[in-house]
């Protein structure tokens, strides 16, 4: 078995290294943002998902969803960032929540104990779209 080499922060990934990387898609609904990850979440690509998660949790109050359906693989790396977003999230009063995640996450969320941490659902929440004036 070979280790990948890193690739440099914001590479695209190419046919020769896919699925390698992750792409954070972010949409609004009534409580927040729901953001939809594809890919991996590892130390290569950790910064990817900080800085949606940044994004998502500019104003205080907020829910933000992580849509792990896409998600085929997150190591410790990853956990912990989930881990530290979680706490800069409640220091805000706001709430993050996971969504979806396929077996291979769920059981390093279980490993690791951060099923504690965030309300895990099997679903999305319904999708309840902002008007357009509140966008």
């Amino acid at each position: 078995m070979t280790r990948r080499q890193p690739r440099p922060p914001d590479a695209t990934a190419t046919a020769a290294d896919t699925p390698v990387g992750l792409t954070v898609h972010a949409r609004p609904w009534a409580h927040g943002s729901v953001l939809a990850l594809r890919g991996e979440l590892d130390l290569d690509s950790v910064a990817v998902l900080r800085r949606a998660l940044d994004r998502a949790l500019v104003l205080p109050g907020t829910v933000v969803v992580i849509d792990c359906g896409g998600l085929a693989f997150c190591d410790s790396t990853g956990v912990g960032a989930l881990l530290e977003a979680a706490a800069h999230a409640d220091g805000l009063g706001s709430r993050i929540e996971l969504a979806r995640p396929r077996s291979l996450v769920r059981r390093v969320l279980e490993l690791t104990g951060a099923t504690e941490a965030f309300p895990v659902h099997d679903t999305l929440p319904p999708w309840h779209p902002l008007p357009r004036w509140a966008r």
